[in-house]
């Protein structure tokens, strides 16, 4: 006579137990949004040829660079269990403070001492956000919206308002220099810069950070669970300080690359970033809540949100319909998120 439960063994009963794909999607979020960025590429490569060409991809990839460093100095404070909406302005504040400061007191600075000094001020007001925020007690959200207005007021009273049309030629040459450079049918030269290069050493410097630091294990466990982690013995003033002023430096870094990309300065730049952003980093797996995400789901929450706001031109969508593309995209990851927890908790 078979075992019922021998039967049963070699066979996934229906209804109790999630099928593989499920299960592998459930330990790594961020092959949905890889899955999607898949699928886009394909169907708009069909409809429109010309987005696979390198004139394409290079304008992407140029595209990808702020929004990138943004993005995970976002991902770092929404590990800890944060988040952090005054990025924007704390680019701004160093892009254009230390633009202001080259052209009317040090002209010849070098360009590697320029993107320290904006990486430097970010980090400062970076590590302000993180004290306030451990000091106060507050959510960080409503911390971080007020030292938002707070920081961009204090640049358009104290520095000022008006576009820096003229940078120092460093800046400039450091926007022109060319890391590849390929020549189109039409004679057009389109050329990857070497600023570039600072989004995969970035993206390396925080998977660092997380993978091989106590640091980075204490921003999870801090993100999961503050109180347990409080009681095991880690330092949350110290994480909160080092997340925050951690996307404080990318966010530094991010504004000297702009202004240097740009060849010009606006205290105005980065308004409005802060949504499109945010929703890379929940696009790449990272939740709202904290102690979870990765930095490769974010690099490709990253890519996935760049090639939306590039190809819907290519396919005759009008570019007002970005944010309902990816304000969908996100609701779709929200689904995944809560079906995925429902299961796990069964």
């Amino acid at each position: 006579m078979n075992d019922p439960l021998s039967d049963s063994a070699g066979k996934a009963a229906p209804g109790r137990r999630a099928p593989r794909l499920f299960s592998f999607l459930q330990a790594h979020p961020e092959a949905v949004s890889l899955l999607l960025l898949v699928l886009i590429c394909a169907s708009v490569a069909a409809i429109n040829p010309a987005f696979l060409q390198p004139s394409s991809l290079i304008d992407m990839g140029r595209a990808s660079v702020v929004t990138g460093l943004f993005a995970l100095g976002v991902f770092t404070v929404l590990a800890s269990g944060g988040i952090d909406v005054s990025f924007p302005a704390v680019g701004a504040v160093a892009m254009y403070g230390i633009s202001t400061l080259v052209l009317n007191v040090f002209p010849d600075m070098p360009m590697a001492l320029i993107i320290l000094l904006c990486v430097g001020v970010g980090v400062l007001l970076g590590a302000v956000n993180g004290v306030l925020v451990h000091e106060l007690r507050a959510p960080a959200l409503i911390v971080t919206i007020g030292t938002l207005y707070v920081f961009r007021g204090i640049l358009l009273v104290f520095v000022g308002t008006v576009w820096l049309m003229e940078l120092p030629p460093q800046m400039v040459a450091f926007g022109q220099w060319s890391l590849i450079d390929i020549t189109t049918r039409s004679g057009v030269t389109v050329s990857l810069p070497v600023y570039f290069l600072s989004l995969p050493l970035a993206a390396v410097l925080t998977w660092f950070v997380f993978n091989r630091t106590l640091m980075g294990r204490a921003i999870f466990a801090v993100g999961g669970k503050s109180d347990v982690a409080d009681r095991l013995g880690y330092n949350l003033r110290a994480v909160h300080v080092f997340a925050f002023a951690f996307a404080g430096g990318l966010a530094g870094m991010a504004g000297a690359i702009q202004a240097s990309a740009n060849r010009m300065a606006n205290p105005f730049d980065f308004a409005g970033t802060e949504i499109i952003v945010i929703a890379a980093v929940i696009l790449g797996g990272a939740r709202i809540t904290g102690g979870t995400g990765s930095v490769l789901g974010t690099v490709i929450g990253v890519l996935l949100v760049t090639v939306v706001n590039n190809v819907l031109v290519l396919v005759g969508i009008p570019s007002t319909w970005q944010r309902v593309v990816v304000g969908a995209f996100i609701l779709l990851a929200a689904a995944f998120f809560v079906l995925r927890d429902r299961k796990t908790n069964i």
